[in-house]
């Protein structure tokens, strides 16, 4: 998917319309308390300023119910980003409407503007799904479109986090946007290049990691990965449900009875294309779900009143003697209760292990969420390749799904 970046175009003069991820955490006082989603989009902000050309950004944070909501509201991501950038930022009120018509039409090369959460109309999260089964609905998400889209000369995509979605600043502004230039930032060139080498032209032994809590999530990951990698390790609660498929006893362990089944032929498929899966040798068990809680580790089967909580420290050992050899590493999802001393020390493991094995050549991907927060907290951000900025959207990505949000965007 080669798509031309901002930096294939002329942007002197124009007015650029930007879709950003900005759905940073907030405290109850509405301070930003992780300003990483913003710093992330500096470097195409900062290109287009220095090329002479104006911008206006527009993102959404967090789920209002399509309807204004102060609680909501990206006027601490304006003020952030005036402070990184060491300009003012213009925040306008709503995202549509003359007054931010206005307000653009104004805007000089060199200024920013920040449009309020896009998400505070309902028309942004219509799925075109429903829109093509419902006149009313395409011609509300259209019409919002069409009023975004008159903001902006050119449109730049740089939310990979929300790529896997067809709201309507993803999808179809740009496509109200036809004969303009429609463009993807440097945040997604890089998403594109390191999860695109993954998936399609990586270098072996390539090991996939992948943890969390639910099989049934990571089903289609599993099944694309078995034809494109070497090994897999399987940490975390899903680990209880292929434990269970091979007819384990997991005492009160998260497990998806309804997926048994497909544990099963998930683990026939590897067996058939050779494709290694590893799961857990040992496992960290608890009585109670709770920090600090009484626990021990265990092999093979886990007796009732105790529940699986971590990885052990044989699987700690194990799977990082798989990670040391690899050349290509994909990692998704925490090896156990991450969130709760000590069921973290799988994670932290899995991470060391991961931050050794990239400083020894190899290329690691981390795919958002808990993965990433481990590897920021240990503060080995700079010791992996790429760390995603998009949960879903690198899951999918991995299953091998085509953005459509993407796919309208201007080739090179």
């Amino acid at each position: 998917m080669a798509k031309k970046t901002v930096a294939d175009i002329n942007v002197k003069g124009k007015r650029v319309l930007m879709r950003c991820d900005f759905n940073v955490p907030l405290d109850e006082d509405r301070n930003i308390t992780s300003d990483a989603r913003i710093v992330k989009a500096l470097p195409t902000i900062r290109h287009i300023l220095d090329h002479g050309g104006s911008v206006i950004l527009m993102s959404h944070l967090g789920r209002p119910k399509g309807q204004p909501d102060e609680a909501f509201s990206l006027a601490p991501v304006a003020k952030r980003l005036g402070e990184l950038l060491g300009r003012d930022v213009l925040f306008a009120e709503d995202c549509i409407g003359p007054d931010v018509e206005a307000k653009a039409k104004a805007l000089n090369p060199g200024h920013v503007m920040l449009l309020e959460n896009v998400r505070f109309h309902k028309e942004e999260t219509i799925k075109d799904k429903a829109a093509k089964e419902d006149d009313q609905l395409r011609q509300a998400k259209d019409a919002f479109a069409k009023q975004i889209a008159a903001l902006g000369d050119v449109y730049v995509d740089d939310a990979f986090g929300t790529a896997h979605r067809d709201n309507a600043s993803m999808y179809t502004v740009p496509m109200m946007m036809e004969g303009k230039d429609r463009v993807i930032g440097f945040l997604i060139e890089k998403e594109l290049r390191f999860l695109g080498q993954a998936v399609s032209d990586p270098e072996r032994p390539f090991v996939a990691i992948l943890g969390g809590a639910k099989v049934s999530d990571k089903i289609g990951v599993i099944e694309n990965l078995l034809r494109k990698v070497d090994t897999i390790l399987i940490g975390g609660a899903m680990a209880y449900t292929f434990f269970k498929a091979q007819g384990h006893q997991v005492g009160d362990s998260l497990c998806e009875e309804d997926f048994l089944s497909q544990a099963t032929s998930l683990l026939k498929q590897a067996q058939d294309v050779g494709c290694k899966i590893v799961l857990p040798a040992d496992t960290v068990v608890a009585n109670e779900f709770k920090a600090g809680a009484t626990h021990k580790v265990v092999e093979g089967d886990i007796d009732e009143g105790w529940q699986g909580m971590d990885i052990g420290p044989k699987t700690r050992d194990l799977f990082a003697k798989e990670l040391a050899g690899a050349k290509t590493i994909v990692w998704n999802g925490p090896m156990g209760v991450f969130e709760m001393p000590p069921f973290d020390e799988g994670t932290k493991a899995v991470a060391l292990a991961v931050a050794e094995a990239t400083g020894k050549g190899a290329v690691s991907v981390i795919g958002g969420g808990d993965s990433a927060s481990a590897i920021i907290n240990m503060g080995l951000e700079d010791k992996v390749s790429h760390i995603s900025t998009g949960g879903g959207a690198s899951l999918e990505f991995l299953e091998g799904k085509t953005f459509k949000c993407l796919e309208i965007l201007d080739e090179k």
